[in-house]
């Protein structure tokens, strides 16, 4: 199958709500709210975080469509403001019916996040945070490139359980 990986549009906020939705329905311990915080947020709230993702010139979506158009998983990347010199992609999610397709919808939608990261930031260090149980996640996000940190901090949803943080080999090459 063929996918289209690209930014979200502006006026997309309600595929992106329905995409979200149906990831922390799917995965919730994925992510760091709930499905019942995230359907309780206003239409204007999701019409902002899109139009904001959409735009900004450091932080961004990106969804991955079928032929058809259907939206079939997604990625963000973004600084992080709480510690310079810090990107990290986050939001990560691909339908069940989409996942483990070498060079798949998954590995292109990184691809395009990390890239995002590396030419519209000038972070040194990208990484991601993933749940200690999602043995799978851990798998993949190891087989295109990240590495464990030896960082770990709690997971926000559930304190007792852990989120390792996983950075990009060679996110800032540097040639002398």
């Amino acid at each position: 199958m063929s996918y289209v990986i690209r930014r979200t549009d502006s006026r997309e906020w309600r595929q992106l709500r329905a995409l979200r939705l149906e990831a922390l329905r799917d995965s919730p311990t994925a992510f760091g709210t709930t499905y019942a915080d995230a359907a309780a947020l206003t239409d204007e709230v999701w019409r902002q975080q899109t139009a904001s993702n959409s735009t900004s010139p450091t932080s961004a979506t990106f969804v991955a469509a079928t032929e058809d158009g259907r939206w079939v998983g997604m990625a963000s990347s973004a600084p992080m403001d709480r510690i310079p010199g810090h990107a990290n992609i986050h939001g990560v999610y691909v339908a069940s019916a989409h996942r483990g397709q070498p060079a798949g919808p998954a590995t292109r939608l990184m691809e395009a996040a990390i890239r995002w990261a590396r030419d519209n930031t000038d972070a040194a260090w990208l990484t991601l945070g993933v749940h200690e149980d999602n043995r799978r996640a851990q798998a993949f996000y190891r087989r295109i490139g990240f590495v464990e940190t030896g960082k770990v901090v709690p997971y926000v949803l559930d304190p007792s359980k852990k989120l390792y943080i996983m950075g990009y080999e060679g996110f800032r090459q540097t040639t002398a």
